[in-house]
């Protein structure tokens, strides 16, 4: 299982992580900016995670074709937590190294928007107190690190619910037709 879950876990990690350094340029230039950037984000998460999918199916099939549920899902929570170590490792060198100005971008184009829908003073003023306090929170690394681990995870860990049930198989008995094959 150590083998299995190592090269699909780095396999997913790389890929997240190359898809965060590969986007720079593009933030940079403009091209992703606050409005698509989760979008791109999390599709980048969702495509990296998919390696999930094809861990456990590739454990199944070394174990002689057969997974209990909860096997398929330790598996995949195990390559989910790898990868998701990666996008932390990659979101801490990327915004202390490349973007040291990123919460201050992101608390301007807030405000903006808040200001482009008409809303009140004392709600910018809100949303600038949110803004500072977050910012706080993403100086303070452990609590970057954090934060960032919760955007990943949850999806990793419904690509390994989903993956685990599709996949799960028990052994057949020779002679007996089983509904689940």
């Amino acid at each position: 299982m150590k083998r299995i879950v190592l090269i699909f876990g780095l396999i997913s990690g790389g890929i997240s992580s190359a898809m965060m350094f590969l986007t720079l340029p593009l933030i940079e230039r403009g091209v992703i900016n606050f409005d698509n950037g989760e979008l791109i984000g999390y599709t980048a998460i969702f495509l990296s995670f998919l390696l999930v999918f094809f861990g456990i199916r590739s454990y199944r099939e070394s174990n002689g074709g057969a997974i209990t549920f909860g096997r398929a899902f330790a598996v995949g929570l195990l390559i989910t937590l790898i990868s998701c170590v990666f996008y932390v490792a990659s979101w801490e060198v990327i915004y202390f190294k490349f973007m040291p100005d990123f919460a201050e971008k992101f608390s301007n184009a807030a405000i903006a928007s808040l200001r482009a829908k008409g809303a009140s003073d004392a709600a910018i003023v809100a949303k600038k107190k949110q803004m500072a306090e977050m910012k706080a929170m993403y100086d303070n690394p452990l609590t970057n690190a954090a934060v960032t681990f919760l955007e990943p995870f949850p999806v990793g860990l419904v690509v390994t619910l989903i993956s685990a049930g599709i996949l799960r198989r028990r052994e057949s008995v020779p002679g007996v037709v089983s509904a689940s094959s």
